[in-house]
């Protein structure tokens, strides 16, 4: 099985943490774990750059991370903590000269087109993010490196206009597996997780369609959401977190997207069982 390197780029909820206004103990925490951005991952997997979910964090993340690179942006859902930084793609168009590869659910692009028209648009305002959408939903998908994409030119007061792609090598294909979950029992709300070979990352689910556990069999890593101990109607509680790791049986088990409302990282560290670990900003997974 061909094994990927993450990084947890965020590990909070909506609001983060701190949460803006608030006093808690986790808020007001010294420990740089318990400072936690919108929730994303940076995949690293055959060689290809991925990026899970693009929050209102993203700039930061990237800068904080050091990163010059995507190949790609997947999307889980179309909640604005993981798609509201997807505008400073427009930073990646200039470093690259490249459009940017996004991945997501037929709504979840609906929703785009939406909120971030002008990117769609027939006649874009200059400097507006060049996208690539492709639609995806349960099946495996390739993701391809960026070095086959059209190049972009800038022309001031204009934009971009497209050349042919440059004679740069180009990476093979990787696989990603999707795994179907939902965010509220009522399946009101489909949300993606992602297999990349060894490690799959899941986020803001509170329920699993029960033919996607055969995707999640013999991984070394694994990641759930869970914002606080008790229920929660459109995320993991605790024991819901702790049941599905125990059912998964992934090497090491992670709980990320987790509000203030959970003990500071070393208080709930020192709760959960072994093998089962509270994830933190920069924590690489390899």
């Amino acid at each position: 099985m061909e094994k990927a390197k993450l990084t947890f780029l965020g590990t909070g909820t909506s609001q983060g943490v701190p949460m803006i206004g608030c006093d808690c103990p986790v808020c007001r925490s010294a420990d740089p774990r318990d400072q936690r951005l919108r929730a994303s991952a940076l995949v690293e997997y055959g060689g290809l750059t991925l990026l899970v979910d693009c929050g209102p964090d993203f700039r930061t993340q990237m800068l904080r991370q050091g990163v010059r690179h995507l190949d790609a942006i997947l999307l889980t859902h179309n909640h604005k903590d993981h798609t509201g930084g997807l505008d400073d793609v427009r930073s990646f168009n200039l470093l690259e000269a490249k459009p940017v590869n996004i991945f997501c659910q037929e709504y979840v692009e609906q929703s785009l087109r939406r909120e971030y028209s002008y990117a769609f648009a027939e006649k874009k305002y200059p400097g507006a993010p060049e996208w690539n959408v492709h639609r995806i939903g349960r099946d495996p998908f390739l993701v391809h490196s960026n070095a086959g994409e059209r190049t972009l030119v800038w022309e001031s007061g204009f934009g971009y206009r497209s050349e042919a792609p440059s004679g740069s090598e180009i990476l093979p294909p990787v696989e990603v597996v999707p795994i179907q979950g939902w965010h509220h029992k009522e399946k009101v709300l489909s949300v993606l997780g992602f297999r990349f070979g060894n490690i799959a990352y899941l986020t803001d689910m509170n329920q699993i369609e029960e033919q996607e556990f055969e995707k999640l069999k013999g991984l070394d890593y694994i990641t759930i959401n869970c914002v606080k101990i008790g229920p929660h109607y459109s995320h993991f509680s605790l024991q819901e977190a702790l049941d599905f790791f125990a059912r998964v049986g992934a090497k090491e088990s992670y709980i990320t997207h987790m509000s203030h409302m959970l003990p500071c990282h070393a208080d709930f560290a020192a709760t959960l069982p072994p093998h089962v670990h509270p994830a933190y900003d920069g924590l690489v997974l390899a």
